[in-house]
């Protein structure tokens, strides 16, 4: 197992134990607005926005661009002499080859 795995499952547990030890009522004010609510039902709710955030601004942007760009790109970049609109027939090739 690797050091991640074992770490993501202790806090997991270390969370657990905390939301199910607080059961009892408090009153939380949020925005200006006051409610009574349990403490597990807060911590569990902060927890779930905590790690959806955390996934969100951790997923990998995807970023737009069109490979035939890139090949076309790269061949400059391999063989700069050479052009695209190559004009030499067959028999030149031939004969340069």
């Amino acid at each position: 197992m690797s050091f991640r795995a074992i770490l993501s499952i202790a806090i997991l547990a270390f969370l657990t134990i905390t939301i199910i030890q607080n059961t009892t009522e408090t009153e939380f004010v949020i925005l200006g607005m006051s409610a009574i609510v349990p403490k597990t039902t807060m911590l569990t709710t902060v927890s779930v926005s905590a790690f959806l955030l955390g996934v969100l601004v951790s997923w990998p942007m995807k970023k737009k661009s069109n490979t035939m760009e890139r090949h076309e790109d790269y061949n400059e970049q391999v063989n700069p002499t050479k052009r695209t609109d190559d004009t030499l027939s067959d028999e030149d090739r031939d004969y340069i080859s």
